[in-house]
């Protein structure tokens, strides 16, 4: 079924984002309202249940903290998924004004990356120890995320790539 966008007026096109996120629900590809964040992780665990030689993953129940999938081998992922530089935050990890080191909240990181159109440009994995490693403090949110840097892809594994240049 093919809906061509633009015959459709402002209202019919409102009430077609609707319908898509109910269907999206229905079928079990989002559970929230959280789209991005959603998409991404659906995406994620979707491409490594379907590739070859990547670990089996389920989707965590909603409202997990920190972990958003398990391998069946017990390993935790946390999945971020951006369309900008910078994922959202990873909460319960220590305050940096606190010299102890964090307890292992999971084992890896999946970096889902959007273009501003919402294609699909990479899937990134980080160990805890890289992780670890480019996390930095968010002082409004306090909390930790990333920044995506070329520093950080290249001590993840590259999952899937859209292009080879992603930061230009």
């Amino acid at each position: 079924m093919t809906v061509s966008l633009k015959k459709l007026d402002d209202l019919e096109l409102t009430l077609l984002y609707s319908s898509l996120l109910k269907e999206l629900k229905q079928r079990g590809i989002i559970r929230t309202n959280n789209v991005v964040g959603e998409l991404g992780e659906y995406l994620a665990i979707n491409f490594y249940n379907k590739t070859k030689g990547l670990p089996k993953l389920q989707a965590a129940p909603t409202g997990t903290q920190n972990i958003d999938a398990l391998s069946i081998k017990g390993d935790r992922y946390s999945i971020k998924t951006t369309t900008g530089s910078v994922t959202g935050v990873f909460y319960g990890m220590n305050d940096p004004e606190i010299r102890e080191p964090d307890i292992q909240k999971f084992e890896y990181v999946i970096i889902v990356l959007f273009d501003k159109e919402y294609s699909l440009k990479g899937i990134y994995e980080l160990s805890w120890e890289s992780f670890i490693k480019h996390k930095r403090w968010h002082k409004r949110m306090r909390a930790w995320n990333l920044t995506i840097t070329k520093a950080l892809l290249s001590d993840s594994e590259i999952i899937f790539e859209k292009e080879s240049k992603l930061l230009n």
